[in-house]
């Protein structure tokens, strides 16, 4: 066969640098065929889109050589599981990604169609092309090379859902209903990001989350404010001061008890911290600040991925149309999210909350706390065996160990897979700040797509279990 190589008539197995090589153009096919299904999770109207883009990811899991491959159902879109057996007793990871992505609106603001990929300068452009199919590509190339080069030495499985973007409504249930067909030994995710290109990191914590909906009522109908004001409770000035209240001068959460599981960092995650390059004239400049605010006492990096936060998300009432109307509105509304740290317990945290508001609001007004999604932070050792395998992946791939660091975003599934699963997960993600994920232009780059499946080949080839 043309491109075998034999040696005193014995084959010998390719480099996965040869093997992305010879096989790159298929790869990239492959790869855009699942950019050009919308399969947008936001959207009621892409339902069929859904079903053919976890239809396709069957297909594709099954030519790199998983030995089953199934669509299965869930109360929303359906999930898509393969696996490949080495042998009974044999160590089994878990790769999970996700098929669904963000809308592509505004349209007016993308350079080619988002969901026809296009390769400009080195980049694949589109909706997708990092969150997550070009990461959860990057997964399947890596398995494909170990078992057609026969050095596949563990069970591997695969789940990949559709509704990770709309905040994974499904997958808890059906991680109970089957927990059995999931059991593995470690859990592999490719949904993260890097510091740089030149500055390979592996995510070793997630920030968790809670969210809610305030509603604030006053009178039973929007009044005049020349007839009303300054006699009736605005409802927005209410809002407003209740929110101010949330948080004290120097940045810290007022809610009593919100602090209570908050673990400080150790010395030794405080110098790994120091590692990461920072400049912080340059943060400013990048998104357009002339100072930076937060808890007192903590780092910037610290105060954006190892500290809880408040932020207010969306704020509405009264009248925002074209001119004036001077109305004092019967209502106003606010979503408002808090991030966590490990530890805290969204739901926990989601009742005193509720709790909190309650308690401070002013009985001139009727005030409604709605909690909606949320979940648990995540925390990954940097001793565990498999981000040991993932550290030597970066190494050979990207030529340094990369940095351990922790995120100030949240996936909360990953704190359901170790609920649920009992397995701990290694973030092993490839994403880069200018890869525009969930905006206009998305993209990701050819070489670290090479890389990734270099990296990722690495991990399976050295980790224990």
């Amino acid at each position: 066969m043309q491109g075998v190589k034999f040696l005193n008539g014995k084959y010998m197995a390719k480099s996965v640098k040869e093997y992305i090589e010879e096989n790159e153009a298929r790869f990239l096919e492959e790869w855009f065929s699942l950019i050009r299904i919308p399969s947008v999770s936001a959207d009621p109207a892409r339902k069929t889109d859904m079903v053919a883009c976890a239809e396709r990811w069957k297909h594709l899991l099954l030519e790199a050589g998983a030995d089953e491959a199934r669509v299965m159902p869930s109360s929303g879109n359906p999930l898509v599981y393969a696996e490949k057996r080495v042998g009974f007793d044999a160590p089994t990871v878990l790769i999970y990604g996700h098929y669904d992505v963000m809308p592509a609106e505004p349209l007016d603001l993308w350079k080619s169609d988002p969901f026809e990929p296009e390769v400009r300068d080195g980049h694949v452009f589109a909706r997708g092309a990092d969150d997550d199919k070009g990461q959860s590509m990057i997964q399947l190339k890596a398995f494909e090379y170990m078992v057609r080069e026969g050095r596949l030495r563990h069970n591997v499985k695969f789940i990949l859902e559709g509704e990770e973007e709309i905040g994974s409504p499904s997958l808890n249930a059906f991680l109970q209903e089957h927990r059995e067909l999931l059991a593995c030994d470690v859990i592999l995710v490719s949904d993260t990001s890097m510091l740089a290109p030149d500055l390979p990191s592996l995510t070793t914590g997630l920030r968790g989350l809670a969210y809610w909906e305030i509603e604030v009522t006053g009178p039973n109908r929007d009044l005049h404010s020349g007839h009303f004001g300054g006699a009736v409770a605005n409802p927005i000035n209410v809002l407003c001061s209740l929110l101010a209240r949330m948080t004290d001068e120097d940045g810290r959460i007022t809610i009593p008890g919100f602090y209570d599981e908050v673990e400080e960092l150790s010395e030794e995650e405080r110098r790994m911290l120091s590692e990461i390059p920072f400049d912080e004239e340059r943060y400013k400049q990048a998104i357009g600040v002339r100072a930076l605010k937060g808890e007192k006492g903590y780092s910037t990096i610290e105060r954006n991925s190892c500290r809880p936060s408040f932020d207010v998300c969306g704020i509405w009432g009264g009248y925002t149309g074209e001119g004036s109307k001077t109305v004092l509105p019967s209502k106003a509304y606010a979503k408002v999210s808090c991030r966590l740290v490990p530890h805290q317990q969204h739901e926990k945290i989601s009742r005193m909350f509720v709790d909190y508001i309650e308690s401070i609001a002013p009985d001139y007004v009727q005030v409604k706390v709605t909690p909606m999604h949320g979940g648990e932070g995540y925390v990954c050792p940097i001793t565990l065996p498999a981000y040991k395998a993932a550290e030597e992946g970066f190494t050979k791939a990207f030529g340094r160990k990369p940095l351990a660091v922790r995120r100030g975003g949240s996936i909360p599934i990953i704190s359901d897979f170790e609920k649920i699963l009992g397995t701990k997960t290694v973030l092993m993600g490839f994403g880069l700040e200018s890869n525009a994920i969930h905006s206009p232009n998305e993209n990701f780059p050819l070489d670290m797509f090479r890389k990734g499946i270099e990296a990722v080949v690495e991990f399976h080839e050295s980790v224990t279990l």
